[in-house]
Parts: structure tokens; C-alpha cells; sequence
């Protein structure tokens, strides 16, 4: 049976349904966690520097592979033998596309600062991403933004309008993601894709989301204590994770509204467009 959310992600195995006392297990993803809100890291830097250097070698393989096709088929084919050209179109065409998916890869590992955290508050039932441009599951990009390698999308986005799929890999480790879809309001067509937990073996891979939801229903299972910085450790937390990474102003407020009307008052006060 295939997704329920159109157009369909690739490899998809399932979509999650949403509500309360889900199996949880915030595991060292949670960061904070508060009665108004909760704050997951998505990357780790064990996976971040894993990645980066495993990119950054294909990379390397892939741009002298490329001058050698050039050299074949413009200085070593002599006699423009029209096997050895095609061939060599071929091959260079083939490493070209390879860059251009791999840099994207690099970006997104290189450019990601302190896991980039996604906020979920559960009072205003908002959610908050500031990540990388490259942080995100496009792949046809224009190569000119390429060269704005710190280029970030800063957004709010309504939780109702969020929906969770589990993809796989298709590696020997078979791990799983969990994937937010964005939909339309009130259909099931898919117009933005956020990532809330990469790679993981299993039933590890629904554990977020099911921490995510008790805590968006206010469920006890979720607790606010799971998290690195316990939640008397707002300041510490905001020191160490969200100060100085973009966060606009407002949105850090928002953070802790309590109310739709605190958060178009907070909204109001900074000037921000409803």
C-alpha cells in the first residue's frame, strides 16, 4: 500500500500516525525540554564528521576522474574513434552528475551548526527549523547556489500541517528515517520535506516520533527531564545551542508562547507578516 502523501518520498516502508502514548525514547536527541516546549537535535557530530569525510573522498576521486575522461577524449583519441568519444561523453556526464549531488552532501554536513535543532511548542502548536539550505531533500537545485554555501531556511510551520513517514536507506544496515511531511492544509499533497531523525536500526526509528507526539499531547510518558539540559536549564541551553546561529529574535520568543495570542502579540511587537 503505498503513502497517503503525494507525491511519494523514496523509499518509503510507512506513515506514522499521530497522538499520544506512543513507545518513546528521546535517546541524546532530545536537547531541552520545558512545559511549553521541546528542542531535538538532528545531527550529531560523530555523523557529521563520518559523512563530511566520506564525501569529501568521493569528491576527491570524482574531479581527476573527470580530467581524465577530458583528456581521453580530446588529447589521447588521435584518431576520434567513435567509441572511445562516446564512452568518454559518457563517463564524463556520469561524473559530473555524481559532483553535483555530492556537493550538496558536503554542504549539509560541512554548513550544519550544533545538530540543527528543531523546536516543537506545544501551547501554540508550532513548529521551528533554522538549518542549511542543503539540509533538506531537493535535488534539483540551481549549481548557482552552490557558490552561498551558508545559505539557511529560517521557518515556523503549524504542526497539524506535519506528517510523519519512515524511509530506509537501502544500505546493508537497512536503517530507517523519519521524515515530517508538509502538506496542504486539510489534503495530503506534500509541498516541503523536514528531516526529524536520521539513520537509525529498527524500532529506534519511531521513537522520536513517538516522543514528539506524547509530548505535543501533553502525555506524562514524555518527560521533561529526558533531555541533555534539564529544564531548569533554559538559559544554559539557549547559551549554548540557539544563541548566535541566525535564530531571528522573535522566533526564540515564540519559543515559549503560550497561546496563539502571545504569539501573534510577539509576532506584532517585531514587526513579522502573519
Amino acid at each position: 500500500m503505498p503513502s497517503q502523501y503525494q507525491p511519494q518520498i523514496f523509499g518509503w516502508i510507512s506513515d506514522l500516525e499521530k497522538g499520544g502514548n506512543y513507545l518513546t525514547g528521546a535517546d541524546q536527541r532530545l536537547l531541552y525540554a520545558n512545559d511549553n516546549y521541546c528542542a531535538f537535535i538532528r545531527k550529531t557530530k560523530s555523523d557529521q564528521i563520518f559523512y563530511l569525510f566520506m564525501y569529501l573522498i568521493v569528491l576527491i576521486f570524482l574531479i581527476p576522474a573527470i580530467i581524465l575522461w577530458i583528456l581521453l577524449i580530446f588529447v589521447f583519441n588521435i584518431e576520434n574513434e567513435s567509441k572511445i568519444t562516446i564512452l568518454g561523453i559518457s563517463a564524463f556526464t556520469i561524473c559530473c552528475v555524481a559532483i553535483y549531488l555530492v556537493i550538496p552532501e558536503i554542504y549539509h554536513n560541512l554548513f550544519t551548526r550544533r545538530g540543527s535543532p528543531i523546536i516543537f511548542n506545544r501551547k501554540t502548536g508550532k513548529v521551528y527549523i533554522n538549518e542549511s539550505y542543503f539540509f533538506n531533500f531537493k535535488v534539483l537545485r540551481n549549481p548557482l547556489t552552490f557558490l552561498h554555501p551558508n545559505k539557511k531556511r529560517i521557518k515556523e510551520y503549524d504542526w497539524a500541517h506535519l506528517q510523519g513517514v519512515v524511509v530506509h536507506n537501502f544500505s546493508r544496515s537497512s536503517l530507517n528515517t523519519t521524515i515530517l511531511m508538509v502538506c496542504k492544509p486539510h489534503t495530503h499533497k506534500t509541498i516541503d520535506h523536514i528531516l526529524l531523525d536520521p539513520l537509525r536500526g529498527g524500532i529506534g526509528s519511531y521513537l522520536v516520533w513517538g516522543w514528539v507526539n506524547n509530548f505535543m499531547c501533553a502525555n506524562k510518558l514524555a518527560g521533561l527531564n529526558d533531555g541533555k539540559y534539564k529544564w531548569e536549564q533554559e538559559t544554559q541551553f539557549k547559551e549554548k545551542i540557539i544563541k548566535g546561529q541566525g535564530w531571528p529574535e522573535w522566533m526564540v520568543e515564540a519559543f515559549n508562547a503560550t497561546s496563539q495570542q502571545e504569539l501573534a502579540e510577539i509576532k506584532q511587537r517585531h514587526h513579522v507578516k502573519q
